[in-house]
């Protein structure tokens, strides 16, 4: 089955194919010819997947599913949150934001946060919403290389590396992508899809 993906982020696209397998053919926005800025105007992850899906679909005819994913940190009240690609400035420097959380979280304690992701998936017109969230903390020091955003300093609970040290395959089985998107696949294969 063929579906978009509708990011412009390579990392997410390589990841998302890793996890799907060869069940899925996932296209890119670039390889259905959308090139234009999709909005994302909510203040929600809910309403951003949808805005963004609702969006191509209604435009291309084509089944698609966006995502939108938010880092929420206890100590600051659940920011970054929807503004977690964006926090450090509009354009959206994954260093940047990292050194913002880290400025802001200086001699503070409290390092519990979470990433959450929810997935907007429109079929034929009609969307269904999944959600996958990963509990974890925020170190104090960037470590690792692979992954992007906020991975070098975000500890999955029950592991002593980061997202960004982790292998692809580890991290796709417990991260909040990963989640959400296997539940995406088990609503796929569930409704013969």
């Amino acid at each position: 089955m063929k579906l978009v993906f509708v990011t412009n982020n390579p990392h997410k696209i390589k990841e998302l194919q890793s996890i799907l397998g060869n069940s899925f053919n996932i296209l890119s926005l670039k390889d259905i010819n959308c090139f234009e800025e999709i909005p994302e105007n909510s203040d929600t992850l809910e309403g951003n997947a949808s805005e963004k899906s609702l969006y191509v679909y209604n435009k291309y005819k084509i089944n698609c599913f966006a995502d939108d994913t938010g880092l929420e940190i206890e100590a600051l009240n659940g920011k970054p949150g929807v503004y977690s690609a964006r926090y450090a400035g509009e354009d959206k420097n994954s260093v940047a934001n990292m050194q913002k959380v880290l400025n802001e979280m200086k001699g503070i304690n409290n390092r519990k946060a979470f990433f959450r992701t929810v997935i907007s998936l429109i079929i034929k017109g009609k969307e269904t919403q999944f959600e996958g969230i990963v509990h974890g903390k925020i170190i104090k020091i960037p470590r690792g290389k692979s992954g992007f955003g906020y991975d070098p300093i975000f500890q999955p609970e029950g592991f002593s590396t980061t997202f960004a040290e982790m292998d692809l395959s580890v991290k796709n089985k417990i991260s909040h992508r990963g989640k959400a998107v296997n539940k995406l696949v088990q609503f796929l294969i569930n409704n013969e899809l």
